[in-house]
């Protein structure tokens, strides 16, 4: 190819590349007149050069783009969104014969008759983009010098040149092999401890490390290079499926590696395209709702220590919880009794499986099961972790968390069975020492080990067992944890695991390898690297090992249930959770109904009302004992309780215990004392004759209404319109005690802008007397229209006499109720909440 048309395919592309953009950013501000230079500009040089360099075809499609775009800048035609659509046919056709001419040399052959045909008609007037009627004088009028100015300030810019990647990936390599070559002779070096060489090879390393800096700048891209492609996206999709959508992006200048960036941007692309599709709502349910009528999707990127985190969040209808509920069911993917006492968080996580689709018919955006699973294990076949959250009506985050670079990355150094294995640093959490007189001990829930950690039940992997190493080496915690060794303690998403090791060694910057073809099969390696000593020893991948050996450490009764053989079910035997609590006699609770097990200090067990009780994630959990008063004498002798944690729907129930025995699958058939309060009756499970909790009983002695008519879905939000500080701090604490989510604010025109804002609420609470505008003004502000117009308007005022009353009836308040009066105010909020409300 000629080095001529080399180069004006490379500046065409790179100018190409931020028209889609512009494109979209001129469709919502038509009256933009330096975006409209911009797309003019660019189409111009590309024309121009086609005459020089003979390319007819593609400087016939360039021209009449251009004589569209003149009338744009001209402001004698008005921008439409079907003359953007028409532009930007344009510039698909025109990436089409670029990217001929890029394989061939040439351009390929077609027919644009019809493209330019439609170009002209709407440049001439009489297409479907009507002239404007009256353009304003700012868009007639050229400024000739802008242009000229616009070069000048460029004249001082930085010098650049371009450099092929191929170059850029062979310093990485070089740099790579001295940074091994560093590492071998600072190791030979510290053996050796020969002082004359101390100094210079200080001096080499640091200037390593900076040569290793630079190479790896010129390796990292802003991530706004993969989100280029996203506005348009957006815009075509939202043209497609008859929705309002718009992008917000956020953190486009943050760098990571070029080779991760590659890797990301298809996952990216998916994500945006599903929210646009499943996530946000059509316009007519959001009106329906409440919600402005154009959907927000919101792009963020951000370092966060070594690696950088993605977030996609949409301000749509959430994740159907209950679609994935019989979804996940019908698939076989887990039982109804197992999908019940699942937390949400974990039933969102099954849309990661392969052919997971809960979309009522296949389009073509989506709906086919393909998908979010491969998103996944792209994320996380680059050392990366996705994870979801979603609120009912409010909207869906994913968030993932990926390194900044694949090349040279920081790890730990372990040991197992005399051999060495590096883990990235990026899923290390901490070390604890085990074993030995001052370790922590290992302990187990039938044959799974777990640890104590700071309150919690922590699942354990022994490496060596993963491996295969236990077989020639005897595991050093095969006696209960008695021998001493590490656990490395490991997150994967948002869930925590334990690494058994040996030894732990230094941390290395460690030159990243691929897997060789023959151990790619494995699964828990990401790679190899050479060490100091010349020692070439694998890089675990602890999301592999994680799905390896089924670990997703979520809580302590996770960890007890993997211990407990989850992966043996049968509809004929029920999981029993075995513990000692009162007398010898062994007691027994279904494991499905236990939420968590855990291992509080006893010293942050208080007391309320006479009833034990326990401050537990930001909530007062009651705690009731079996047989005995308070804490068991065990728990009292060595400072901490044992408590089998109950939890549905926001409330939550303790029952402390004096010891967790096991966890065993039996038929549960009652043989016997079924007249004792507390208890179903007893059954022989494990061969012992065991009392089987009755826990309708002890949930009843609790004290809390588990079995009405709880709400269940997200809290009502309110917004408490308020001028005194002092009554602020008064009727917010009140009205979040009885279950509403509130937010408070100082002045109407505040709460006005939240509504522009696109805030949604479900009631609204507001003062009368306010210095500016009043609670009258205000209330006749909302019910002039936009999403607040049909919502609950409480009005609260020291004044209750029928005039007060009357003009706030006139303004539009749906109740009024005087000020300190906390039960009439919760009781007007109910009923204005379980009725319908006219505007």
């Amino acid at each position: 190819m000629d080095d001529l048309i080399a180069d004006f395919l490379t500046e065409t592309q790179e100018g190409l590349a931020a028209l889609d953009v512009a494109l979209v950013r001129l469709e919502k501000t038509p009256d933009d007149a330096p975006t409209v230079s911009e797309i003019f500009r660019v189409i111009h040089t590309i024309k121009g050069t086609c005459g020089f360099l003979g390319l007819p075809r593609l400087e016939k499609v360039a021209h009449a783009g251009e004589n569209m775009l003149g009338r744009y800048r001209d402001g004698t035609l008005k921008v439409t969104p079907d003359g953007v659509t028409l532009i930007l046919r344009a510039l698909d056709r025109i990436k089409a014969i670029i990217a001929g001419i890029e394989q061939t040399g040439a351009e390929p052959a077609g027919d644009d008759a019809a493209l330019i045909a439609a170009l002209d008609a709407v440049a001439d007037g009489s297409g479907d983009a009507a002239p404007a009627a009256a353009p304003p004088v700012e868009q007639a009028v050229e400024h000739p010098a802008d242009q000229p100015v616009a070069e000048a300030v460029g004249l001082g810019a930085p010098q650049s040149i371009r450099v092929s990647v191929e170059v850029l990936e062979d310093l990485m390599t070089l740099v790579s092999e001295l940074v091994l070559t560093r590492n071998q002779l600072m190791q030979v070096a510290r053996a050796r401890a020969d002082q004359a060489f101390a100094v210079p090879l200080q001096r080499l390393s640091h200037i390593t490390s900076d040569l290793q800096d630079g190479v790896m700048k010129t390796r990292m891209q802003p991530i706004g290079n993969a989100w280029a492609k996203l506005p348009r996206l957006v815009r075509d999709l939202a043209r497609e499926v008859s929705k309002k959508i718009e992008l917000e992006m956020r953190g486009e200048a943050t760098e990571l590696d070029r080779q991760v960036l590659e890797l990301i941007k298809d996952p990216l692309t998916h994500m945006v395209r599903n929210s646009a599709d499943h996530g946000l709502e059509s316009t007519e349910d959001r009106r329906r709702a409440g919600k402005p009528e154009t959907g927000r999707i919101m792009l963020n990127a951000y370092h966060e220590g070594g690696h950088i985190l993605i977030e996609i969040a949409d301000d749509g209808k959430g994740l159907n919880t209950a679609r994935i509920r019989e979804k996940a069911i019908a698939q076989g993917l887990a039982t109804e009794a197992e999908v019940a006492a699942m937390p949400d968080a974990e039933i969102h996580r099954f849309i990661f499986r392969a052919g997971f689709s809960t979309a009522a018919a296949v389009t073509a955006v989506s709906g086919r099961g393909v998908g979010m699973d491969v998103v996944k294990t792209n994320v996380e076949r680059i050392g990366g972790t996705i994870d979801v959250a979603s609120s009912a009506g409010r909207g869906t985050a994913f968030t993932i968390k990926i390194p900044l670079t694949l090349a040279i990355v920081s790890a730990l150094v372990v040991q197992v069975a005399g051999e060495r294995f590096a883990i990235p640093q990026i899923g290390v959490v901490e070390m604890v020492r085990v074993g030995g007189a001052s370790g922590a001990r290992v302990e187990r829930i039938k044959d799974a080990p777990v640890l104590r950690l700071r309150d919690r039940l922590l699942p354990l992997v022994r490496l060596a067992r993963v491996l295969g190493l236990d077989e020639a080496v005897g595991d050093p915690m095969g006696d209960a944890g008695a021998e001493t060794g590490f656990v490395v303690v490991t997150q994967v998403g948002a869930s925590l695991f334990g690494l058994i090791v040996d030894e732990l060694h230094d941390t290395e910057e460690i030159v990243v390898k691929p897997v060789p073809p023959i151990l790619r099969h494995i699964g828990v390696f990401s790679g190899n690297t050479i060490l100091g000593d010349g020692s070439v020893i694998m890089i675990l991948d602890p999301n592999g090992i994680a799905r390896a050996t089924g670990v997703t450490a979520t809580g302590a009764a996770t960890g007890a249930a993997e211990g407990g053989g989850a992966g043996m079910r049968s509809s004929e035997k029920t999981a029993m959770l075995l513990f000692r609590a009162g007398d010898a006699t062994p007691k027994a609770v279904p494991l499905g109904l236990v939420a968590r097990l855990d291992d509080l200090p006893v010293e942050q067990i208080e007391s309320s009302g006479g009833v034990a009780v326990v401050q537990y994630r930001d909530q007062l959990m009651p705690l009731l004992a079996i047989g005995q008063d308070g804490p068991s004498p065990d728990a009292a002798a060595r400072g901490r309780q044992t408590v089998l944690v109950f939890s549905e729907g926001g409330r939550s129930l303790g029952l402390m215990v004096d010891a967790i025995l096991d966890v065993v699958e039996e038929r549960l058939e009652i043989k016997g004392g079924q007249d004792r309060p507390g208890f179903l009756g007893s059954a022989v499970v494990a061969d012992k004759v065991t009392d089987v909790l009755d826990t309708a009983w002890w949930l009843r002695r609790s004290g809390t209404d588990w079995f009405g008519a709880a709400e269940t879905g997200p809290s009502r939000r309110l917004l408490v319109v308020e001028d005194s500080p002092f009554y602020r701090e008064l009727v917010v604490p009140t009205l979040a005690a009885a279950g509403y989510d509130v937010v408070a604010v100082a002045d109407p025109a505040e709460a006005l802008r939240l509504r522009d804002r696109g805030a949604v609420f479900d009631a609204i609470v507001s003062d009368i007397e306010m210095p500016g505008m009043d609670g009258f003004a205000f209330a006749r502000a909302v019910r002039e229209g936009g999403p607040w117009a049909a919502l609950p308007l409480v009005a609260l005022s020291g004044r209750a006499d029928a005039a007060a009353l009357g003009s706030a009836r006139d303004a539009g308040f749906t109740d009024f109720v005087t000020k300190y009066d906390r039960e009439s105010l919760v009781e007007s909020l109910r009923l204005c909440l379980a009725l319908p409300i006219a505007a």
